[in-house]
């Protein structure tokens, strides 16, 4: 079976967008789960923002719910208004929504110059690790129960 490998040093949305269809396709055919989540509506958005008294952006959190997990995706906050209990109300406030949508773990990940300590104290455990990514450093997968 003859064949061609072309390397390409650059961003090309032909190639990546023929890789995800094709693994999707792949994840369809063997799994329920992923034939379902992919169905319109399966997939339930959380989107929250904080603003200050000027309407500004100052922090917010989006995720989604599905499997019934809540995926944390984004959760910053500007950092004058970090340490001030917002962060853990609106962590609190998704997993509240994710609950009402069927969510039953919630899961996230960050690195470790971030906030593992503060979702360590909220409930989340670490269950992976992936050390000096990126160097010096570590990458973690955290999981909490939400029920």
């Amino acid at each position: 079976m003859p064949y061609i490998i072309e390397v390409v040093l650059e961003k090309n949305a032909e190639i990546s967008s023929f890789l995800n269809k094709m693994i999707r396709d792949f994840n369809n055919e063997h799994s329920i789960h992923h034939r379902k989540v992919r169905r319109e509506g399966s997939k339930q958005p959380i989107n929250i923002i904080v603003m200050d008294e000027d309407k500004k952006w100052v922090g917010g959190i989006t995720a989604e719910v599905y499997w019934e997990w809540l995926e944390i995706n984004k959760f910053w906050f500007d950092e004058k208004y970090r340490g001030k209990g917002l962060g853990g109300l609106l962590l609190e406030e998704t997993e509240r929504i994710a609950i009402d949508k069927g969510a039953k773990k919630a899961l996230l990940t960050t690195y470790e110059f971030q906030a593992r300590s503060f979702y360590e104290k909220k409930g989340y455990e670490v269950v992976g690790e992936v050390k000096d990514y990126p160097p010096g450093s570590s990458y973690y997968t955290l999981v909490k129960s939400l029920i």
